[in-house]
């Protein structure tokens, strides 16, 4: 894989058998190129990551947030920041929590803010 274009579903296979740091690499030189200004390039380009790997990796939730934001207009770009955006949410949580309290399915939060995720409410977001 040479390139990477959010508007467009990298080929799973692919995307997966590169190193992480190369897929780090592909989205933040796609942002470069493409002259979208970013605060944090290298944490933004993580997220992204992190976000295309699960639908590389067909996570249930992370595709259906997929195909039901892109339903409600935003583009497959926009739908990938909407994911990582609640992606980011639930890492703050996990990291500023309370341990005592964790469910037993650490990802269970996860998935129900990604059930609850529209267009809507990513836009009102900010």
């Amino acid at each position: 894989m040479k390139r990477y274009d959010p508007s467009a579903d990298p080929n799973g296979k692919e995307w997966l058998a590169l190193d992480e740091g190369e897929r780090i690499a592909l989205v933040r030189d796609f942002h470069a190129r493409n002259k979208i200004r970013i605060p944090n390039a290298e944490a933004h380009a993580v997220i992204h990551s992190i976000v295309e790997n699960q639908l590389a990796e067909q996570f249930p939730a992370a595709i259906a947030a997929l195909h039901r934001l892109k339903a409600e207009g935003l583009d497959r770009h926009d739908s990938v920041h909407a994911i990582g955006s609640v992606l980011m949410e639930h890492m703050r949580t996990v990291m500023n929590g309370d341990r005592g309290s964790a469910p037993a399915d650490p990802h269970a939060p996860y998935i129900a803010a990604l059930e609850k995720l529209t267009a809507e409410s990513w836009r009102r977001s900010g």
